[in-house]
């Protein structure tokens, strides 16, 4: 199969929906109506931050994967970088180099720019995921912390 990647287009949503309400059942996370369409409006507005990126088929009409990135200042480095918010495939597609398909094009996109770095970070029992991830970056030492303040009223 021969997989295209390119930026989401309004007549996506729905395949896009489908795809990403896939991804936040994988992590256990409620997907809302809201935070659905939040997103989506994000991804299509050329002025936002957050850009999407979709994996079709050779035919051109099934979205297979996606992908969201947004750049971020690199202080000590004196650059900027790219960070891969979701990646998602089909699970039904996984193991055929659509994964490896998005982060080669957020690589690309990365160097286009002259960023300094990709990153991205995934569940440490998303073994799966880490094969893949292990063949094409480098794992490194930092531990990821976060205050969640979406529940304090």
């Amino acid at each position: 199969m021969t997989i295209e990647v390119r930026p989401v287009r309004d007549g996506d949503f729905f395949a896009w929906l489908e795809l990403y309400s896939k991804y936040a059942e994988f992590y256990e996370t409620e997907l809302t109506d809201q935070r659905a369409l939040v997103l989506w409006s994000w991804l299509t507005a050329p002025e936002h931050e957050e850009q999407g990126y979709v994996a079709v088929d050779s035919d051109g009409d099934r979205i297979v994967g996606l992908a969201h990135v947004r750049e971020f200042a690199r202080p000590l480095e004196g650059d900027r970088g790219l960070f891969l918010d979701d990646l998602f495939v089909l699970e039904s597609e996984r193991g055929s180099g659509i994964g490896r398909a998005l982060i080669d094009h957020v690589r690309s996109l990365a160097e286009e720019r002259r960023l300094g770095v990709v990153q991205w970070i995934t569940a440490q029992d998303n073994t799966d995921a880490q094969r893949v991830y292990d063949a094409v970056a480098s794992r490194t030492s930092w531990v990821t912390y976060e205050i969640d303040l979406a529940g304090q009223g």
